[in-house]
């Protein structure tokens, strides 16, 4: 098949993650794939498709070269792939990175964007069914995978440092983080330091983030907190493992990728409820989870602290848990999903919830 995914920007990122695998995927698998970028776009990950950048910064219909597919990933691009899909440019499919309305500003246009195409990809099943329920269009389920980059080098013990709790933290300044909780996190984890002295408290940040924040390098200048900036994968995958307890904070996430990276690198993982990641995280099973109104992140991390055995069990299965999310299954179902787009034969999962049931039931009296 001949895919066109036009992408703004492959800046560090978990949906920029996760175009890249895919693409790449798809390349690997013999399709033909072009990434069309406007002028400025970054390029932060190895790319094995074809890269095409144009010379505006806004990317036209005019740029699309003729294919079967072409799949947009964010809100601003829906309605050039639109009109490049009915000047016969190939057939338009929404993959859904994130739903838009909730969290960026413009909701006014990215809401009704979702009434542009019915053929629909999502992360999670929870995305799924908050999508259907605002918009009636029930999208095809493609999981988040883990890039076999990322594992348990089993060094914490070599490592002879105090215990590790580690997050992530990103550029507030001109952003949309407000989703991430980070200033709940810091708070959370201040109190953990205050309570156990003896822990190092760090945070990961992507370099291009961390050395054009001010906020960021004020932190570090405190001297409170270790920050680590990694420019590649295996500098992420030390990192990872060098973490004890990882936390999440972040309340809305379609498939949150960092907590089920860091549990593939043996870490302990404490994360707030963001919807997307009950794909893979159960409460007291693989790491402890809470509601954010709970607020509880310092608790349970100050629980792991304390309970050694805990931590240890907890991490074990969530490692064990990590190796069924790969990248090559998610680039596997998303080509058996286009596909059936292709053919008129696509696939989605029932809704399971009695809204969604009723939902259902709508549709049918409608036929």
């Amino acid at each position: 098949m001949r895919f066109t995914f036009p992408i703004l920007t492959l800046c560090h990122g978990g949906a920029q993650r996760m175009l890249v695998e895919l693409t790449n995927g798809l390349t690997a698998r013999g399709h033909q794939v072009v990434i069309l970028m406007p002028l400025g776009g970054d390029v932060s990950y190895e790319v094995h498709s074809t890269l095409l950048i144009t010379d505006y910064t806004l990317l036209r219909e005019s740029d699309f070269p003729v294919s079967d597919i072409i799949v947009s990933n964010f809100y601003t691009t829906v309605p050039v792939s639109q009109a490049a899909s009915q000047n016969g440019k190939g057939i338009h499919i929404r993959l859904s990175l994130c739903y838009e309305p909730l969290f960026l500003p413009q909701n006014e246009v990215s809401f009704p964007s979702y009434h542009t195409t019915d053929k629909l990809i999502v992360l999670s099943q929870w995305q799924q069914e908050l999508i259907e329920l605002g918009h009636g269009i029930s999208g095809s389920i493609v999981p988040v995978g883990i890039s076999s980059s990322f594992q348990n080098m089993h060094i914490r013990h070599k490592l002879q440092e105090p215990l590790n709790i580690t997050a992530i933290l990103r550029k507030v300044e001109n952003g949309f983080s407000w989703h991430r909780e980070q200033d709940y996190l810091v708070k959370q984890l201040d109190i953990v330091k205050h309570n156990v002295p003896g822990v190092n408290i760090n945070f990961i940040s992507p370099p291009d983030e961390f050395y054009s924040s001010d906020s960021l390098q004020k932190m570090k200048a405190s001297g409170k907190y270790r920050f680590f900036t990694p420019l590649n994968d295996d500098e992420l995958c030390y990192h990872y493992n060098g973490a004890d307890i990882f936390v999440s904070s972040s309340i809305f996430d379609t498939g949150s990728l960092p907590g089920l990276e860091a549990m593939r690198c043996g870490a302990a993982l404490v994360s707030v409820y963001s919807g997307g990641n009950l794909e893979y995280a159960r409460h007291e099973e693989n790491c402890l989870l809470s509601y954010r109104y709970e607020n509880r992140i310092a608790e349970d991390v100050i629980r792991l602290i304390q309970d050694p055995a805990l931590r240890v069990r907890l991490a074990s299965r969530g490692e064990a848990d990590s190796r069924a999310w790969t990248w090559e299954n998610s680039v596997r179902i998303m080509e058996q999903t286009t596909a059936g787009f292709l053919t008129g034969n696509s696939l989605s999962t029932p809704p399971k919830s009695a809204l969604l049931q009723r939902l259902g039931g709508f549709r049918m009296r409608r036929k």
